[in-house]
């Protein structure tokens, strides 16, 4: 076995973990500055911004470890993905720092305190809507010759690739309704909980749409799925998926569940990631180049691998502690600013 090979599957984890934690932690974040538009009053948006006030930005970090590692370990996937999604990557970059800066000078700037709620609010649509067209261009491929990407920077822009975008604006609403009722109490939590089982409806409809297209538009994934054996042995997939979407109505409907909405969402965007990791794998161009085809030499894989080896706990370190810091649930009186 070459150093490639041996190092390849540990990069595929980090880029793995790397992903779904940036999708599920700056996820949450997102949806709530999305469903930040839906509230009713000052106090109700001071208590919605003040939930991820302490955690939003260091969630970033894993889009920044995503980035690194797909450009260092898996360059030619880099120079082929990146110009195929140039845009709605450049769209979602502009829409995360106006939201940033919504987000400071909303507390700073009292008297265009309206203009920075309504840029937080559209910054994160906007930014979660692209993130959805980078997913669906990701699934449908992309046009190759040899090393190079030989599409143009619009062709990500197609009517699968805006339902993803609309899925994942209906994903990640679920998601913050999910980190609101964990945070906030009476009615706020009762809003949060009527907005989740909207967001839910969502996802299933989207869900289902984007399930039943992917099959019909791509042979290869509808060989991977539905082929004797696999079908027998992949039925667990959506078995789970439909018993978590249950469970997560179910908690979203029991007032005195706080933790169910949340942690049954997470079910629900794990077993989305799988099952795309399950479509598609062992590609990482799809349809094109396997991991072990896009990988960068053995040296630099290991020269990257001692660095990152070193900065992973850090990370991990420094955002448990803060979430463990900053737990429980939203005061009024108790402003992050």
């Amino acid at each position: 076995m070459s150093y490639v090979q041996s190092f390849v599957p540990i990069w595929t984890a980090i880029l793995a973990i790397g992903v779904f934690l940036y999708v599920l932690l700056d996820g949450f974040d997102l949806g709530v500055g999305i469903l930040y538009g839906f509230a009713q009053d000052t106090r109700a948006r001071n208590l919605v911004m003040n939930s991820i006030a302490p955690v939003w930005d260091g969630n970033e970090t894993w889009l920044i470890l995503g980035g690194v590692a797909l450009m260092a370990a898996f360059p030619l996937a880099f120079v082929i993905i990146i110009p195929a999604v140039y845009f709605p990557v450049a769209i979602m970059l502009l829409a995360l720092v106006f939201r940033g800066v919504a987000f400071e000078f909303r507390f700073r700037d009292a008297a265009h305190r309206t203009f920075w709620d309504h840029g937080f609010f559209y910054g994160s649509i906007i930014a979660t809507f692209a993130q959805g067209i980078v997913l669906g261009a990701f699934i449908q491929g992309f046009k190759v010759d040899g090393r190079q990407f030989v599409g143009t920077s619009l062709d990500c822009f197609t009517p699968f690739s805006l339902l993803t975008g609309v899925a994942l604006v209906f994903g990640y609403a679920l998601l913050g309704s999910g980190w609101l009722i964990l945070k906030l109490e009476s009615g706020l939590q009762a809003e949060a909980r009527r907005h989740g089982r909207w967001a839910l409806a969502g996802v299933l409809a989207c869900t289902g749409a984007v399930s039943v297209w992917t099959p019909m538009a791509q042979a290869q994934i509808a060989e991977r799925w539905f082929s004797w054996p696999n079908v027998a042995l992949l039925l667990p997939i959506p078995v789970i998926t439909l018993a978590l979407a249950w469970l997560v109505w179910r908690s979203l409907n029991r007032s005195t569940s706080s933790f169910g909405p949340f942690l049954g969402t997470v079910g629900l965007f794990l077993m989305s990631y799988l099952g795309i990791a399950i479509s598609l794998w062992p590609m990482i161009v799809p349809y094109r180049y396997t991991l072990w085809e896009a990988a960068s030499s053995p040296k630099a894989q290991a020269f990257l691998l001692v660095g990152t080896l070193l900065l992973l706990p850090i990370i991990l370190l420094y955002t448990s502690w803060s979430y463990w810091v900053f737990r429980g649930k939203v005061r009024a009186d108790l402003g992050y600013h």
